[in-house]
């Protein structure tokens, strides 16, 4: 029986020009996963509980779709040509967009997990880095790009939330340093190009005065999935939101906390806010 594969919450058209998406909080174990590490090890990669911290948009008309597969079996936020070579035992047959994730063995298909701890004890072979596309990244890819387009042909535009959770501290890999505490929110707009600056400021303001610490573009300025499909000037505006573990969840045993209930309370105010600034002014007469 084949692994699920993705979900979307809430209506298959959005009734309203936001977007969210959840690329990584599954954690369905896919059977030829093979990895040597415990599931609550892989899990250690996971946005855990993102989906549900957003799935009340879905009564707001606000698609949200999730993965449902792990991060660590295929991160869905990478150019499907970002393949680190030296998880193959055969070179890759075509062109390589390789990122600075590959140098920390966390590519398209991670290699290790934090530590330099290996995921498998083996190197994979082509056929199975091309299966892994064609059956995970390359539908969750064309189901967010159909939600995307719908919305955009509805309305004249559409706003994108990219939808993560980050560890409550610093890390040598991403900031040079180990053990500090990080923002309790990081705004990404790949440094104002893949929205309007309107928007990330809305966005920023909205959560300040809730009492967050914010941060745009430090350290996380977003990845693939803001920046294939985003095009500011056409109407087409994607925001990454990074939302620190701590807030809502006890990150070392993946339980949530009384957190969690504030955290999504706020956010959803965020949504609400977001359809009344740029939902009402810019949809072209839908409802």
């Amino acid at each position: 029986m084949k692994t699920p594969v993705l979900i979307v919450h809430g209506p298959a058209v959005a009734r309203a020009p936001l977007v969210l998406d959840s690329p990584h909080s599954g954690f369905a174990m896919p059977p030829d996963f093979g990895s040597v590490r415990t599931e609550a090890e892989l899990r250690e990669g996971e946005d855990s509980f993102i989906d549900e911290l957003y799935r009340p948009a879905s009564a707001r008309g606000v698609p949200l779709l999730a993965a449902l597969f792990p991060r660590t079996y295929l991160d869905a936020n990478r150019h499907a040509g970002d393949i680190d070579p030296a998880l193959l035992d055969e070179p890759w047959p075509q062109p390589l967009v390789p990122s600075e994730k590959a140098r920390i063995g966390k590519a398209l298909v991670w290699r290790t997990m934090d530590a330099d701890r290996p995921i498998y004890e083996r190197r994979l072979t082509v056929a199975e880095l091309r299966g892994r596309i064609d059956n995970y990244h390359r539908p969750y890819h064309d189901a967010l790009r159909g939600l995307l387009d719908a919305a955009h042909a509805r309305f004249g535009a559409v706003w994108h939330i990219n939808c993560h959770s980050m560890g409550p501290n610093t890390s040598a890999l991403i900031e040079g340093v180990d053990g500090q505490p990080r923002a309790d929110i990081v705004l990404g707009d790949r440094d104002g190009t893949t929205c309007a600056p309107e928007f990330t400021a809305f966005v920023r303001d909205v959560l300040t005065g809730h009492g967050y610490s914010v941060k745009v573009n430090d350290p996380f300025k977003g990845v693939e999935l803001v920046r294939a499909y985003a095009a500011p000037a056409a109407g087409r505006h994607s925001l990454q939101l990074e939302v620190n573990k701590r807030l809502y969840m006890d990150p070392a045993t993946l339980r949530k906390h009384e957190g969690f209930d504030v955290l999504q309370r706020h956010l959803m105010g965020l949504v609400d806010g977001i359809l009344a600034r740029f939902g009402a002014s810019r949809a072209r007469g839908h409802t």
